[in-house]
């Protein structure tokens, strides 16, 4: 034994208790200071490639540090590479919003350690993921089937990419008979979706054995949603070349302009060819919280999946996605393997849900915790405020936009996204947009939309009130000028 062992005999080197706890109320200080002043860092990170990489030592330390030095090493070595997604002047890509509620929702979770890959790993696990999902079922007013105690039910995944290749898996088992998960796929299975939709689809079907080349991106209209009709005539053009039609995903909210599919028309199309129908609500979802938008998903009732975002805009900590199927037997039977060593007397008894089979991994974390937490905190009617305000703030945004020559609204602006563009054309744009997020003031990100470099403004941070819309409004409106 090494002179180090003896002097280590008697030490455990785990933090004790009462260390953890003074650590633990330092963290929460911290966490609550940074989210009390994130507005006075810059948005977007102004970090360089590998900056982080050089301020960080070469070798890991042989000798265990002092949590105050580890803590200190957050502001000196890790802020300047953040960027602050919880800012309130955070307005690109589609919010992750998060909250206090859900912070602590998490921070139980990980104290817990639970891995609930089945029931009987912890019921409470399995059980309350169930009645959350449940929950929601009612608050969005979805249809009735995707309730557990229906042949369906809903479950918690990490991100609606996972939710789309679950529902993608299922879509290509039922047309195969459940032969491709046994004998591979043959190169004749056919997915679709509009132009519009989420990169995840194509990422999807890369990884169901599907192909790339065998996703259609079926043609939008001009307000961006796809066009039925051009489905419709797709898949009878697949079926005439001997190929198998499988799967569609239809949107409501895509990325680009959150534009809304119209998912009735596209249920009848599957209905009658009997294909998936995959609903990806990722973001918009939400709003449906409130009865005045829930028109968003008319249709809905003919989906044979469907997928929405708490971590998006409803102040969840990220990850947590909610999915939901009308026939969980037909993801169950696309997804479980049992192994000799998972089989317990509660998953044979046949009155449990083992969650396990209706992912792709097999471990899974006790993600309900900060949902649950969040709907008790806040309330239907909590959360319905804070999407109405925000739908409110965009709203006048798109005014404020349309009164203002230089610039065009450049999509429907149903919800929390709008889509503009100066009309001084793409390079314009483009200047505007980068001097601003240089700036650090705010953070907008971009699309093309008909070919045109498009800017876009999200409202959805937790704290974003009308003072930064309107501060964010003035700074475009700046920005112009110098182009």
């Amino acid at each position: 034994m090494s002179n180090n062992d003896d002097k280590n005999a008697d030490k455990s080197f785990h933090m004790t208790p009462e260390e953890f706890r003074r650590h633990g109320h330092a963290i929460i200080d911290w966490i609550a200071e940074y989210r009390a002043n994130v507005e006075k860092y810059p948005v977007l990170s102004q970090a360089k490639p590998g900056q982080i990489r050089a301020a960080l030592p070469a070798s890991p330390p042989a000798q265990g540090e002092a949590f105050e030095k580890i803590l200190g090493d957050i502001e000196k070595l890790i802020l300047p590479g953040v960027t602050h997604w919880q800012s309130p002047n955070f307005f690109a890509y589609f919010p992750s919003n998060s909250s206090e509620p859900g912070i602590l929702g998490d921070l139980l979770s990980s104290g817990l350690g639970v891995q609930g890959m089945l029931w009987a790993t912890s019921p409470a696990c399995t059980e309350l993921e169930t009645h959350v999902l449940d929950w929601l079922v009612n608050m969005l007013d979805l249809p009735k089937k995707f309730l557990s105690s229906s042949a369906g039910g809903g479950v918690i995944e990490d991100t609606a990419s996972t939710a789309t290749l679950c529902a993608m898996l299922a879509g290509r088992e039922r047309a195969t008979g459940y032969k491709s998960n046994k004998q591979g796929c043959d190169g004749k299975l056919v997915a679709y979706t509009s132009t519009q939709a989420h990169s995840s689809i194509e990422k999807a079907a890369m990884v169901a054995g599907i192909g790339r080349e065998h996703v259609r991106l079926i043609e939008v209209d001009e307000n961006f949603a796809m066009r039925p009709g051009a489905l419709g005539l797709q898949i009878e053009k697949d079926r005439r070349a001997g190929l198998l039609p499988c799967f569609v995903c239809a949107s409501v909210g895509t990325t680009s302009s959150n534009a809304i599919d119209p998912v009735e028309e596209i249920g009848k199309i599957c209905r009658k060819e009997n294909l998936w129908l995959h609903v990806d609500a990722a973001m918009s979802g939400t709003a449906a919280l409130c009865p005045e938008f829930r028109h968003i998903h008319r249709g809905v009732e003919l989906a044979d999946s469907y997928t929405f975002n708490p971590h998006k805009w409803m102040f969840t900590t990220f990850d947590c996605n909610c999915f939901y199927v009308a026939d969980r037997k037909a993801l169950i039977q696309t997804l479980s393997i049992l192994p000799e060593y998972l089989r317990n007397q509660a998953t044979e008894s046949g009155s449990v849900i083992d969650y396990r089979d209706w992912q792709i991994q097999l471990g899974r974390r006790f993600r309900s915790l900060k949902l649950w937490f969040v709907i008790r905190h806040y309330g239907v009617e909590g959360l319905q405020y804070h999407i109405r305000q925000h739908v409110a703030l965009a709203q006048e945004f798109v005014s404020w936009v349309s009164g203002d020559s230089r610039f065009e609204i450049a999509a429907p602006a149903p919800l929390n996204l709008v889509c503009f563009r100066h009309r001084g054309g793409d390079a314009v744009n483009q200047g505007i947009m980068d001097r601003l997020n240089s700036s650090g003031d705010l953070y907008l990100t971009h699309t093309k939309l008909n070919g045109k470099l498009t800017l876009r403004m999200c409202v959805g941070a937790t704290r974003t009130e009308r003072s930064h819309v309107e501060r964010a409004w003035e700074r475009i409106k700046e920005e112009a000028g110098r182009a």
